[in-house]
């Protein structure tokens, strides 16, 4: 019999394999283990105190510690702990969250496919499409657009449409039919002399050439997050989404708003559709769903894709897709009351009162010998290390700079994530003016260490 290790933190070096990690760096450093949290903080194994600026995983709405999400599992355990909605079945807290859902998203809207993740839902998005055309007699329409950047997943079909070098390397991705266009970054992605407009008319040119070039009728659908969260905090440039949703009407394409981290609030408006002007046929959501207390996710759909799939599944006898958690009913409860809250708190309106404050208070540090670009908006911003912000020069090696102030940010009690040169922020959507004024004051001392740090290092 193997033996146990003596402490938490040998065990995990021992047995567990972390997602998103270099293994053998994590054999050598050992995890950070987080015992608690309270609201907006969450405390290590030694006691220290740290701001969760990035809700987790973009996720925790109402804080870590909301006792009526627990209270909302446990009553809902007790009275019925699982069942599923395979084959006409069916239980109430499913059939409550389905409707809140229609009620919350964009109007037209109307139906309901609950997954276990973000990455089941895209997963699920690409065989929904599959499916309606070919019942539609449109067995060539199957190709998928997406951007570089952009993130949708982990599963074999949403880790092909994620546009991210480091989840396609040695795992043999793409491996579904789809094309990665531009990345809607202006900063970073402009050419010289180029206005913002003439970056999204070349953007929008660039989609409606793609789509001539393989072909309308090969094209299914064209997925993407309204601020890109997991490539860096990417903010759309103007009149960008409003003509994606044109062209793809134009060619009747399947357009997919992937809301996973955008939703319930987080860029200030109720949905990133709805801050940026369009109506998706097709809204994924997860994570604030539940604020991640229980795993869930949601595809929204629209009259047209909802009869295309009925229609199908009338010829053929049945959906022959789903999971044995699809809309678990502890999930459901734990998503009915964590959406009650955000409306009874007003969170929404929160992350839109606390923007000017969040925001500007990050670009203060636009200046900084470090930072090429602060962008953002509501409660999600991005803060892109460059070593000329003129030439938009990254550091070398690349990868190295942000993952240092990261680090430095832990010291400083601030937990915030390293995407390649970029800082992510995305605090709970509970935080106050106290806690921003804080957050801000830790990166702002995590960001002249690093700043010491670079040049001892010769990296200036």
């Amino acid at each position: 019999m193997n033996q146990r290790p003596n402490s938490l933190h040998a065990s995990d070096m021992a047995h567990s394999m972390h997602p998103y990690t270099n293994m053998r760096l994590h054999e050598e450093k050992g995890p950070m283990i987080i015992t608690h949290g309270n609201g907006a903080r969450v405390y290590d194994d030694q006691g220290k105190e740290y701001i969760e600026a990035l809700a987790g995983l973009w996720s925790v709405a109402v804080g870590f510690s909301e006792t009526r999400l627990a209270d909302a599992a446990y009553e809902q355990l007790k009275k019925l702990p699982y069942y599923h909605s395979f084959a006409h079945k069916a239980h109430e807290p499913s059939i409550r969250l389905a409707e809140k859902l229609v009620e919350m998203t964009p109007e037209g809207l109307n139906r309901v496919f609950f997954t276990n993740s973000g990455s089941e839902a895209n997963d699920t998005v690409v065989k929904m499409a599959w499916f309606l055309n070919n019942g539609l007699g449109r067995p060539e329409k199957k190709k998928f657009l997406a951007r570089q950047k952009g993130y949708h997943g982990i599963t074999i079909a949403s880790g092909s449409l994620t546009g991210l070098a480091g989840n396609h390397k040695d795992f043999d991705l793409p491996a579904i039919p789809v094309t990665h266009l531009t990345t809607p970054s202006f900063w970073r992605y402009a050419e010289e002399g180029e206005t913002e407009a003439q970056f999204t008319d070349r953007l929008l040119k660039e989609l409606e050439d793609t789509i001539l070039a393989e072909g309308p009728e090969t094209i299914a659908g064209f997925i993407g997050e309204p601020v890109m969260g997991a490539g860096g905090v990417m903010t759309p440039p103007e009149g960008y989404w409003p003509g994606v949703a044109e062209i793809c009407a134009k060619y009747d394409i399947l357009l997919v708003s992937d809301e996973v981290i955008n939703g319930f609030g987080r860029t200030g408006a109720p949905f990133g559709c709805e801050k940026y002007g369009f109506t998706p046929d097709i809204l994924v959501t997860s994570k604030q769903l539940t604020s991640s207390y229980m795993p869930l996710a949601a595809i929204v759909v629209n009259d047209k894709v909802y009869d295309a799939i009925a229609d199908n599944t009338a010829k053929l006898g049945t959906f022959g897709h789903g999971f044995t958690g699809s809309g678990h009913p502890v999930a459901c409860a734990v998503g009915l009351e964590n959406l009650a809250i955000i409306e009874e708190q007003d969170l929404m309106g929160n992350a839109a009162r606390l923007e000017p404050m969040f925001q500007d208070g990050l670009r203060k540090f636009a200046d900084h010998p470090l930072v090429g670009e602060v962008r953002g908006t509501g409660l999600i911003a991005g803060v892109e290390m460059a070593k000329d912000r003129a030439t938009k020069t990254s550091f070398e090696p690349a990868g190295k700079m942000a993952p240092k102030v990261v680090e430095f940010c832990a010291e400083e009690g601030l937990i915030v994530r390293a995407v390649y040169e970029t800082v992510a922020f995305c605090p709970p959507l509970i935080v106050t003016e106290d806690d921003v004024s804080e957050i801000l004051a830790r990166f702002g001392r995590a960001l002249d260490k690093a700043l010491d740090w670079a040049q001892a290092e010769g990296m200036l």
